[in-house]
Order: structure tokens, then sequence, then C-alpha cells
């Protein structure tokens, strides 16, 4: 297709259950993927290996949400995990800046001593995320970056975690495969409701004795993980 996408474009494709990718970063234009099978991580599913909750409770990282969406596209599409070459190009940075200026994409940050470290970014429809993508530059970030996103969404009543493909990863946090059939299902309940992404926010002003990304947020996360259903 042209080396335009269109926002309005792109949506309307996740509403169907398409998403865009790219042969390269170098390459100009995209193409719709739909894949027959779909990874999914069902929310009340979701499995914290004990190695990663115990990092997570030590707060090694500083979470943030929205703080630096292309800064963690452009380290997704330069760490290309399990591809010779990224599928994240010039094109798709434009598009998925586009739906972050609009309020439809996020990305969750992890920092050490300040330099972003590790997260991931994602497309947020009704009460529908989908993952699209992270990247990782020390030991466990990306991996805290996803408890956090699992937490924010089940605080905010989402009803469906895409991760678009199953893969050994994924598996380990407790992702599944599912037909397009089922797929299609599940997606047209989550669009018919409203997930709230900045619940976990307020539920944490709350509590002035914590913050998101202050001491001690690893622990009310995993808590939260815990307890809400």
């Amino acid at each position: 297709m042209s080396a335009r996408l269109d926002p309005d474009l792109l949506l309307r494709a996740y509403r169907l259950g398409a998403f865009p990718m790219a042969d390269s970063v170098d390459a100009e234009d995209v193409f719709w993927v739909e894949p027959k099978k779909r990874g999914i991580i069902p929310l009340d599913g979701f499995h914290c290996p004990r190695s990663l909750a115990k990092t997570v409770r030590q707060d090694r990282f500083e979470v943030t949400v929205d703080e630096d969406f292309p800064g963690v596209m452009r380290a997704c599409a330069a760490a290309a995990p399990d591809r010779a070459d990224s599928w994240i190009n010039a094109t798709i940075l434009d598009a998925y800046g586009a739906l972050h200026a609009r309020g439809n994409a996020h990305s969750v940050e992890c920092r050490q001593d300040g330099e972003l470290v590790g997260g991931l970014y994602g497309v947020k429809l009704g009460a529908a995320f989908f993952g699209e993508s992270m990247f990782s530059r020390v030991r466990d970030a990306s991996k805290v970056a996803l408890v956090h996103l699992v937490a924010r969404l089940r605080v905010g009543g989402f009803h469906l975690l895409d991760t678009q493909f199953l893969t050994s990863h994924l598996a380990g946090f407790g992702a599944v495969e599912v037909p397009r059939a089922a797929y299609r299902v599940q997606l047209e309940g989550a669009l018919a409701a409203s997930g709230d992404f900045f619940a976990l926010d307020s539920l944490f002003a709350a509590r002035p004795e914590t913050t998101v990304s202050g001491p001690t947020a690893g622990k009310r996360i995993l808590q939260l993980l815990t307890h809400t259903s």
C-alpha cells in the first residue's frame, strides 16, 4: 500500500482484526496481517514467574506511562527481536505517533538512573489493548513493563490483551493461541466495552504514600495482580 498510513484507516483495521507490518525498517510500504491463529494473554490468567515478581517487588526500574512514546517505538524498531530486520518502518512510526497524539496508543517505559532501558507500546480501543512490540536493554526491563501493563489493564476493566502472535516467551506469562473466529468474538465484546487506561493512576493517587513509579509501587502492582479480577 502507499507510503502514508492514515490513522483512521489503521483504527478501522484493528476493529476488523488486522494490523500492519513492513518487510524491513527501510521498506516504503506496509502490508496487512490477520493471523489464522491469534496470540492473546487472558487477563485473568496472567502468570508472573517468581523470579520476575521479586524484580517487580524490588522496584529496580522506574516505570512510567506515555512519557516517551517515540523513544519506545524507536527502541523497539532497533531491537527487532526474533527477526533479522525490523517490521517497524518510518510509515509505522509516523502512523502510531499520530495515534498516540490522539490518545489511541500508549507506551510503558522502564528506566534506570534516568535512562530508558526497556518498555512496550500498543493500541487501545474500547476495552481492548493490542500489544505491538517491546524491548529490553537491561535484563527483565520489558518483562517488568508487561507486568505493570497487565495490572493497569485489569484495574481499568479491559477485556482483551492481544499479543498478535504466540511465542514461547509470551507463553511463559500465560499467553495462548486462539482461532481467528474465536478471536473475533472476543474482539467484538472488548470493542463494545470501555476500558480506562489511567484508572491505575487514579487508584494510586488515592493512596498518597505511594505512586505508580515510586517506592513500593512494585508491591502494590503485585497485590493488584493477585486480588483484581
